[in-house]
């Protein structure tokens, strides 16, 4: 049974989703519905995004599990890699895929990412601006900034 708990951020709120002990997905949302129950690791990924929020925390220790493509996952393993406060680019991401000519695909991966925030997606920015992002730039740029990145013009 997949169980839910609702976190309010800077962003808005947030729905927290997993099942089995592991974070499946993430999402903002507006119109939340009650949870089924809220086992104690949705009450952990709760804390640590409010530590992250609060500036107290850099790197998020949670059991993920995002459901989607290999190639999808092998595009989010390497978005946990990105150091917290940096950013990179879709083609340099794209580059340390080994995929350099993927671009678009590394992008439409990124766009797809269950887990934002933990998985950072906000962190991947455009060869000349700063991308998109599911949430739109607001959320972008306030995440960006909260890290000590300079918004991209």
């Amino acid at each position: 049974m997949t169980a839910r708990r609702y976190l309010d951020s800077p962003l808005g709120k947030l729905m927290l989703e997993g099942n089995d002990g592991v974070l499946q997905r993430l999402t903002l949302c507006t119109k939340p519905e009650l949870p089924p129950f809220l086992p104690e690791m949705l009450d952990e990924a709760a804390w640590q995004l409010m530590q992250y929020f609060s500036g107290q925390q850099r790197q998020f220790w949670l059991p993920v599990f995002p459901e989607g493509t290999e190639f999808q996952k092998k595009v989010w393993n390497e978005l946990k890699k990105i150091p917290y406060g940096q950013t990179i680019t879709y083609g340099e991401l794209a580059r340390r895929l080994g995929c350099p000519r993927a671009v678009r695909a590394v992008g439409q991966a990124v766009g797809r990412n269950p887990i934002p925030i933990i998985i950072p997606c906000h962190r991947v920015v455009a060869a000349k601006g700063p991308g998109g992002y599911r949430y739109g730039p607001d959320a972008k740029r306030k995440l960006l900034e909260l890290e000590g990145c300079s918004w991209p013009a």
